[in-house]
């Protein structure tokens, strides 16, 4: 495999390799006409981010892959927030009341190392992927690329395809050209608009939010997250596009670091394919001394992201398979063999390897260490979620009275218990204390001892814990309090806490 150097010629995979022999950085190109002159680089590279990129449409397997990304990543964000369950949203992070619902589960904010856990496995995850084929994530579900695709669909049904669209904007204004770009924007402002307010139903039960929209009773930041998340869309995936992935995007920096000679990247086989240039179709090219290569430029006019793969690897590539794609159609009209451009190694295409022989080396010590400590921590994470004891208890000491006398000789400690239930079952508890002789628990304001806990509750009793004068000496001495009941399934439910009990001297 061919990479870039710093001055843009395309020269060896050996040659640009480290020190210690890791994989060859990802780089920028240049031009051929701008090579060895640096004041002409700095001005392609200028023109370059001032540029618009005008993707031509293709079809064929990836892109059919695409799709197939594109519904399934926004069957999934549109239509998670509509799920009901148990009579109520599936999926809800109600900020105001501090609690997350994942369908049957319900968490709390004394639940953040279940979330930390979980963003360790979707980070490994994304290393995972990207030792396995590069920029797997970019090319099909990042959500900067599902929605510039969705945009460019509808850029293409309104505008036309490429050429159209660079004729379109090189022409005067006419009435013409003024109603096709307001449909186009007022298509993108209705897709973004949607997912704006879509995403605000995640943090507030979405069947409520179509009435308060249209009797203009949205909160404030439920406006502000609607129009910002919204505005952010039709910026990104309508004008930014490209810029986000090549300049905005930390992804593609550090990247380098996490691929090896055997990652899967899109490739275009120099060996095969040089010299390149264009030829007739009953031309004898290889006695003629011609690569299959016929420098149709179709592999750049379908590039997302608008670079040449034919210079060689270079960290701009987002991996989306399009200039396979459209390579793979001239090798069938030219009655070449396809992948000129493909999925491959950088050691698969230096040795010449067969595609069976270049899967076989996937899975390398890297990529097994990846996919064990996956599976090690998804394993804990779903044994801890099925394990977890659905009653929690926090034990809150009175700090306006250490301790004060009762008649009788008894002591009392005064203490607010917070009592969280995270089932979606009623729970019945009684209180109780030990660890000194005598220790008495009284919940007040309520005649009954017994404490009822609604599904998904979150209460503060307040308790009085008495112990006879003579059962300790002066000071602080530990405790355990005991909450414990029964679901309505019949199932007991226990928590212990620690707490401390004061004797006056």
């Amino acid at each position: 495999m061919s990479v870039t150097d710093a001055s843009g010629a395309p020269g060896s995979s050996s040659s640009q390799q480290g020190a210690d022999g890791g994989a060859p950085p990802w780089r920028p190109y240049l031009r051929a006409d701008d090579r060895g002159n640096g004041a002409n680089a700095v001005e392609v590279a200028l023109n370059e981010v001032r540029g618009k990129i005008y993707p031509r449409s293709v079809s064929g397997v990836f892109a059919r892959w695409r799709v197939v990304f594109v519904l399934l990543t926004q069957l999934v964000f549109y239509g998670l927030p509509w799920l009901q369950w148990e009579g109520r949203q599936a999926v809800l992070f109600d900020l105001g009341a501090r609690k997350f619902y994942l369908f049957g589960l319900v968490l709390w904010p004394q639940d953040v190392v279940y979330l930390a856990v979980l963003l360790v496995i979707s980070a490994l995850a994304l290393f995972l992927f990207t030792a396995v084929a590069g920029r797997l994530f970019c090319g099909y579900a990042c959500p900067q690329t599902v929605y510039t695709e969705i945009f460019m669909w509808i850029e293409r049904k309104v505008e036309g395809d490429r050429l159209a669209r660079i004729r379109l904007d090189e022409s005067p204004w006419t009435a013409r050209k003024l109603r096709l770009k307001l449909t186009k924007h007022a298509l993108w402002i209705l897709v973004a608009w949607w997912t704006g307010s879509t995403f605000i139903g995640y943090f507030a039960p979405i069947r409520g939010l179509g009435h308060d929209l249209l009797t203009l009773q949205l909160g404030p930041w439920q406006w502000f997250w609607m129009l910002f998340y919204g505005f952010a869309t039709w910026g990104n995936a309508g004008f930014m596009r490209e810029s986000v992935c090549k300049y905005m995007c930390p992804y593609a920096r550090f990247q380098s670091v996490m691929v090896d000679p055997d990652t899967f990247v899109v490739t275009y086989d120099k060996g095969r394919g040089e010299p390149r240039g264009g030829r007739s179709r009953k031309l004898d090219y290889k006695s003629a001394g011609m690569g299959d290569c016929v420098d149709c430029s179709l592999c750049v006019q379908v590039c997302p992201t608008g670079i040449d793969i034919r210079n060689g690897l270079q960290y701009l590539c987002i991996g989306c398979g399009a200039c396979i794609d459209a390579c793979d159609q001239v090798m069938d009209k030219m009655k070449y063999p396809q992948g000129l451009i493909r999925y491959a190694s950088q050691r698969a295409v230096e040795q010449g390897w067969s595609p069976r022989q270049a899967r076989a080396r996937l899975l390398r010590p890297r990529v097994l260490v990846y996919a064990a400590i996956i599976t090690a921590l998804a394993v804990a994470f779903v044994a801890a979620l099925a394990l977890r004891n659905p009653l929690r208890v926090d034990v809150i000491r009175d700090r306006g009275v250490l301790a004060r006398e009762a008649p009788g000789g008894i002591i009392e400690n005064v203490y607010r218990i917070q009592l969280i239930n995270t089932s979606e079952s009623s729970l019945v508890l009684q209180l109780q204390a030990s660890g000194l002789p005598g220790l008495d628990v009284h919940v007040e304001r309520q005649a009954a001892q017994a404490i009822e806990l609604e599904p998904y509750a979150n209460k503060l009793v307040p308790v009085v814990i008495r112990a006879p004068a003579q059962a300790a000496a002066p000071g602080a001495h530990p405790i355990m309090v005991r909450a414990s009941g029964r679901d309505r399934a019949g199932n007991t439910v226990q928590r212990d806490e620690n707490a401390s009990f004061y004797m006056p001297e």
